[in-house]
């Protein structure tokens, strides 16, 4: 047990580490290149202006660059790539107990981290090089979702086919078996998540969010004994924490697609990872877990629906429902706040509930 949680809790630290060493570095390039948007202005999802949301970050959508989720993932990899190279040029039983990269729990989490922020860091620099609206100056929404759905139907066939998972864990009931109708569930489980990374919007917003989420998923995993992936689940945290040094106000950076990409993604597949493959609930606790993220799409949903059916009438000021907060008067900090203790308060429940399901 003792070893374990020494086994859990050590890359989380490295992770952390390495994140804060290399940042300077790499937000050197970032002002370097001036990776930021050249103008405040942005487009919603609808096609429309958001004069709302242009005033209230007229002033911090330039000359702060974006792409700081490489942070994340890169001090996630260099940490977990060099524990396993220790185990494999200095081979002993202890080396080989902190090596956590398995084929079993994380090689799936691992890529997904990696291929969403790759993809997420194209669309950042393409944003940077376009012309500032949100989605002119990147790739397009519709080109967003098709490359998220494409890595989610590769990673749904390696959970069917080889896995030979085909059923949702449920508390107190026998599993939900969905049969081939698991594939299209789990792409629209990645593609919902997907769509609350538009969380990412204040300064230390996200980065607290995405880090309850994932030390809550540390603990069902290390509860279910799945010790790898739980000491991935942890790394993450850590290397969020080495971002989050740096986003707390006034943000060095923002973690924008480059990071919310693959954090969104991943999670999706931690959840089904800790399900009935883990002999657990992952999958249902999700919508607890990650609330913040929830409602941060349904705020959006919400407002979509409500221009168009109410003849342009809008529920929310601005939506996402953190900036509707903003413009009706809450300092950014407050919101970022509330937000960090609506996401502990989440995890906590989630994770009872998986604990006693």
């Amino acid at each position: 047990m003792i070893i374990d949680i020494i086994k859990v809790f050590t890359p989380s630290a490295i992770a952390f580490f390495i994140g804060i060493l290399i940042t300077p570095l790499i937000t050197y390039y970032l002002y370097k290149y001036k990776a930021w948007k050249k103008t405040a202005k942005k487009i919603a999802t609808d096609g429309r202006e958001t004069p709302i949301f242009n005033k209230l970050h007229k002033d911090r959508e330039v000359n702060t660059p974006r792409m700081g989720g490489i942070v994340i993932w890169a001090s996630a990899f260099i940490t977990i790539i060099s524990i396993w190279l220790i185990s494999k040029i200095f081979p002993s039983e202890i080396t080989a107990k902190f090596d956590f990269l398995s084929r079993d729990q994380t090689w799936i989490p691992l890529f997904t981290l990696m291929a969403g922020g790759f993809v997420g860091m194209i669309d950042d620099i393409l944003e940077i090089k376009g012309n500032g609206g949100y989605i002119a100056g990147g790739l397009s929404l519709k080109k967003r979702l098709l490359i998220v759905g494409f890595i989610s139907v590769f990673v749904a066939l390696w959970f069917f086919a080889k896995l030979g998972i085909a059923s949702i864990g449920l508390p107190f009931l026998e599993d939900w078996t969905l049969g081939f109708y698991f594939i299209p569930f789990f792409i629209l489980v990645v593609l919902a998540i997907y769509a609350g990374g538009v969380i990412d919007g204040i300064d230390g917003l996200s980065g607290g969010v995405f880090a309850t989420i994932f030390a809550a998923y540390a603990g069902i995993a290390f509860y279910q004994q799945q010790i790898n992936l739980a000491a991935f689940c942890a790394l993450i945290v850590g290397s969020i924490l080495a971002f989050l040094w740096f986003n707390i106000p006034p943000a060095r950076f923002y973690m924008s697609e480059t990071g919310t990409m693959g954090l969104t993604i991943t999670l999706t597949v931690v959840a089904f990872m800790t399900d009935s493959l883990g002999g657990g609930h992952g999958v249902f606790v999700l919508p607890i877990v990650a609330f913040p993220l929830v409602i941060t799409v349904l705020s959006v949903i919400i407002q979509l629906l409500s221009k168009k059916f109410r003849n342009g009438k809008k529920v929310f000021r601005v939506a996402p429902i953190h900036h509707h907060f903003e413009a009706i008067g809450w300092p950014a900090e407050k919101v970022t706040m509330r937000f960090w203790i609506i996401s502990v308060v989440f995890a906590i429940i989630g994770l009872s509930v998986a604990l006693i399901g």
